[in-house]
């Protein structure tokens, strides 16, 4: 996985019956890099969650939606790359899962009452190293549902896109 250019959609067959559907989302043998955490996070309608990113440890993730829909929203922060500062954009449901490289910054927001979304990580949590754009940053132009967002404090208080161009060399 490390020469993915961009996020991309995991396609996985789901076996649906009368009881509902199993459906796998992560096999060892389908990547290169080993997961070493997993974590889940449950959300309420409007709740953004992000723009996030390591600046050591740096993690791909595969973040797989088990409830509900979400926005799902990554910005390229490689700065090498002729698609720095890009973002992209995509509705996730239930079952969907995406993969995002480690040199993107990673964020979504939940569409319906609530959301359930389960994220498989190739590192461990960094907290000193951990870091963030702001959500609503307008050299990003990000398209959000919500007007008003529900926040954590860390997330009302991220950096601009501007300051992190000044701060970081690259991830």
């Amino acid at each position: 996985m490390k020469n993915l250019k961009k996020p991309i959609i995991i396609k996985k067959k789901r076996f649906i019956d009368k009881r509902g559907y199993f459906q796998e989302i992560f096999l060892q043998k389908e990547f290169k890099d080993k997961i070493k955490f997993t974590a889940i996070a449950n959300s309420k309608k409007n709740v953004i969650r992000g723009m996030h990113f390591q600046t050591k440890n740096k993690q791909t993730k595969i973040i797989s939606v088990i409830s509900g829909k979400i926005l799902d929203v990554v910005v390229n922060l490689k700065k090498n790359s002729k698609d720095f500062g890009k973002v992209y954009s995509f509705i996730l449901k239930a079952g969907d899962v995406i993969l995002v490289p480690n040199y993107f910054a990673h964020g979504y927001e939940c569409l319906s009452s609530k959301c359930i979304v389960l994220y498989h990580l190739e590192n461990y949590r960094d907290p000193k190293n951990e870091c963030g754009i702001q959500y609503n940053d307008k050299k990003l132009k990000i398209n959000w549902n919500s007007k008003k967002p529900i926040l954590s404090f860390r997330d009302r208080n991220n950096i601009s896109f501007d300051e992190f161009k000044k701060k970081y060399k690259t991830i």
